[in-house]
């Protein structure tokens, strides 16, 4: 098949270039107005108690809860003044008139004490900006300007869930650019250090640039069908500029080294692909299932990242199967054009290099240094033993942004989270009275980490009604349906935002109640995504082992690759405990430590990262299996094996590095997560997985490396996708060409007995 595709893609070149590019342009620009349809959020399970009770919100109260807040500060230092007073009022007045806008209240109109800053010069207008996200955000843009202001005689900023969702896009997209200004050329500069030549640097980064507008393009046709996270945008132009490098590095790599032994260019680049060929496609398929394991969620978020995730792989793995051959027949010898002065290398690796001696040095000693390393990286994951998960807020945005500086200040100077309040709603209340209302809020307001409670009926604290039904009370009761809210003096994304949560659901209630808000969707975010994290695990485990098997026809191979790669997560998730749950480089980094981790991101690393960490197994196991076809030398072909691949994943692991680290620089905490974990889960595969674990346990399981029962190596010789040739056969061991199982039956009449027992 292989054999096919390269000279399919070398008699059709010109034509696959042409399509390709034609192609790509197209779906950049399909792509770039799909990009307003991307949504923030995404985490909550829409079967949960706390999503039932927002659509009920929604429905049944004049638009939901109230997602807009703005903070108006008295030039006289006096809400209740006569100038400022008439001008509360009037604002509170515009803005309900304003289209698209329900649900407006204030402290002007409430009275509501709550309303009030401590000090009395502040106050806050509540209200809702009504349809789904993407409609809202673009009222909201006409509506900052107009309302935001820094004189007359009340200063008015913006806050809220909707203006936090507003700024922290904005800083996405602002980031996402810096990033790319930032990768693109540091990665030209490795690539050219890599190859020693400016063409062949070039080749890698035109791959890139296919695969993310090809998924720009996948996305907005996704758009179109179901809710697509934000981040995605992140994903996509990290991973695809990342492996699309990956990929073209390794056939690159090939491509030279095959010109060594042909005169024909052409040749060369059917023989690249016959070899670099397979192992990308088997790579590209083991990091794919790897983030499919996140369609198990309910979470649109995760799903966002399965979509993206998945176009971007298979995209870099068509342009480097497809494309990059194509090009490279078209280029023939000039691949090496315009080089620079580097050390001369040789394209094909002697078998004296410095990944080679390491080899045998590991493999000299293997149990020692097996079990140091892996000693190691258990020890620099034992602080994720401490986790504790939390969700978004304010504090995900940088410190200068205009919503967290609002959200922090009305923290500090109101009395409890009115943003932050747990909404009670009642669709039935059918036989039970006001006094029966009154008496569940005043039950609910004795709890711990209540700052007050507002019902149809009134405000109570500690236990006590502490004000009469305001003139906004009607508009918690509609029909059969009453809505509370519970406003926390606690912190909502934190352990005890989620006591809370806990208290408030078993308190006992005159009618059944739905329990909604940030800490309650928080607490059904960890049940969701606990109940669903086993069943993605296992798509994870059993697809990659699956895979595994098919590829190299062993037992063993799949289940070390598996255990090693969790070795290494070890690893990663102690660092982001430490880094950004405690916040020791919190001052280098610059983010504010909120002693949790985010949710949504160790499971999604988890996928990224065992994908990447397979994608490197792949290309690694695959030349060691090549080697072991031809010389049927275990040890001997570990070696060769890594002196082979050790540059190539070396430089590779480094590019991608370097794109997920661009993202550190990010203004928002949560990108800077993502991009320093997956970056420090890739260095430590590349540095310490590869070429010191793999070597060791390979040698000390010898030629078990690649047993398999009898009748599942008759499956393997059947169903088994392991085409490839071996190139370059030794002379004085003749091997015939042979794929899947079979081939090793080759090796065994090319080697002799001594392979009889392992076999």
């Amino acid at each position: 098949m292989y054999e096919r595709i390269g000279r399919f893609v070398v008699r059709r070149r010109i034509a696959v270039l042409l399509t390709t590019v034609l192609l790509a342009l197209l779906a950049g620009a399909v792509g770039s107005g799909g990009v307003d349809r991307l949504k923030g959020g995404g985490l909550t399970d829409p079967a949960s108690e706390s999503s039932r009770a927002g659509r009920e919100l929604v429905d049944r109260f004049d638009g939901g809860s109230q997602n807009l807040i703005l903070l108006a500060r008295s030039a006289e230092g006096d809400v209740d003044g006569s100038t400022s007073a008439a001008a509360g009022r009037e604002l509170t007045e515009r803005l309900s008139r304003e289209a698209g806008v329900s649900n407006v209240t204030s402290y002007w109109t409430s009275g509501s004490p709550a309303m009030r800053a401590k000090d009395g010069a502040s106050a806050l207008v509540l209200a809702r900006v009504d349809g789904d996200e993407t409609t809202g955000l673009r009222r909201l843009g006409t509506l900052d300007p107009a309302y935001a202001s820094d004189s007359g005689p009340l200063t008015v900023r913006l806050a809220g869930s909707l203006q936090i969702q507003r700024e922290l896009e904005e800083t996405i997209a602002s980031d996402l650019t810096k990033a790319e200004s930032v990768a693109m050329p540091i990665t030209l500069i490795l690539m050219v250090l890599v190859f020693g030549a400016v063409t062949a640097a070039l080749l890698p980064l035109g791959m890139g640039l296919i695969a993310i507008l090809g998924t720009l393009g996948v996305l907005a046709g996704i758009t179109a069908l179901t809710d697509v996270s934000v981040f995605a945008l992140n994903l996509t132009t990290a991973l695809g500029l990342g492996l699309a490098i990956d990929y073209a590095l390794l056939m690159v790599s090939r491509y030279r080294e095959e010109l060594q032994g042909t005169d024909d260019p052409h040749e060369a680049v059917v023989r690249a692909v016959c070899t670099a060929g397979r192992t990308i496609v088997f790579s590209a398929a083991t990091v794919a299932v790897s983030l499919s394991a996140l369609l198990v969620f309910p979470q649109f978020f995760f799903r966002s990242f399965a979509y993206s995730g998945i176009a971007v792989v298979l995209l870099s793995a068509f342009a480097g199967v497809v494309v990059l051959p194509a090009l490279l027949a078209v280029l023939k010898g000039r691949v090496n054009k315009f080089a620079v002065p580097t050390r001369r290398r040789t394209a094909t690796p002697r078998g004296d290099g410095f990944w080679y001696r390491t080899a045998h040095r590991v493999m000299r000693r293997p149990v020692l240094v097996g079990t140091g390393v892996a000693a190691l990286l258990i020890v620099l994951g034992l602080p994720f033993q401490r986790v504790e998960f939390g969700l978004f807020d304010h504090r995900v945005l940088p410190e200068n942004a205009s919503a967290r500086q609002v959200s922090e200040t009305i923290g500090k100077e109101f009395s409890g989270d009115g943003a932050g309040a747990l909404h009670v709603v009642a669709t039935d209340t059918a036989g039970a009275g006001q006094r029966a209302t009154g008496e569940y809020a005043t039950r609910l307001s004795r709890l711990g980490g209540v700052a007050r409670v507002e019902a149809p009926t009134g405000a109570y604290a500690d236990g006590q009604r502490i004000a009469e039904p305001g003139p906004d009370a009607d508009r918690r009761t509609r029909g059969d349906a009453t809505h509370l809210s519970v406003v926390p003096d606690v912190q909502p994304m934190s352990p005890q935002g989620e006591a809370l949560v806990r208290d408030v659901r078993e308190t006992q209630a005159p009618y059944p109640v739905l329990v909604g808000g940030p800490s309650a969707e928080l607490v059904d975010a960890k049940q969701s995504i606990g109940s669903h994290l086993p069943w993605a695990l296992l798509v994870v485990g059993v697809s990659t082992f699956v895979l595994l098997f098919l590829a190299f026809g062993s037992l063993l191979l799949p289940l070390k690759a598996m255990v090693l790669n969790l070795l290494s997560l070890t690893a990663l998730f102690g660092s982001m405990v430490w880094i950004f749950q405690d916040g020791h480089l919190a001052d280098l980094l610059g983010f504010t430590a909120t002693g949790t981790l985010n949710l949504a991101i160790p499971v999604l690393m988890f996928c990224m990262a065992f994908g990447l960490s397979m994608d490197y197994e792949v290309f690694l196991i695959s030349r060691i299996r090549e080697e072991y076809l031809r010389t049927g030398d275990n040890t001997e072909s570990v070696a060769r094996g890594l002196e082979h691949t050790g540059r190539i994943i070396t430089a590779a692991a480094l590019v991608m590095s370097v794109v997920f680290l661009s993202f550190a620089a990010s203004g928002v905490a949560v990108i800077k997560l993502f991009g320093l974990g997956v970056a420090i889960a890739v260095l430590v595969d590349a540095a310490v997985i590869r070429p010191l674990l793999v070597p060791a346990f390979m040698r000390l399981t010898g030629r078990a490396n690649w047993w398999a029962p009898a009748p599942l190596r008759r499956f393997h010789d059947r169903f088994g996708i392991s085409e490839g040739t071996a190139l370059h056969p030794a002379p004085s061991k003749p091997v015939r060409e042979a794929t899947g199982a079979g081939a090793d039956a080759g090796v065994r009449a090319g080697v002799g007995a001594q392979r009889e027992d392992a076999l």
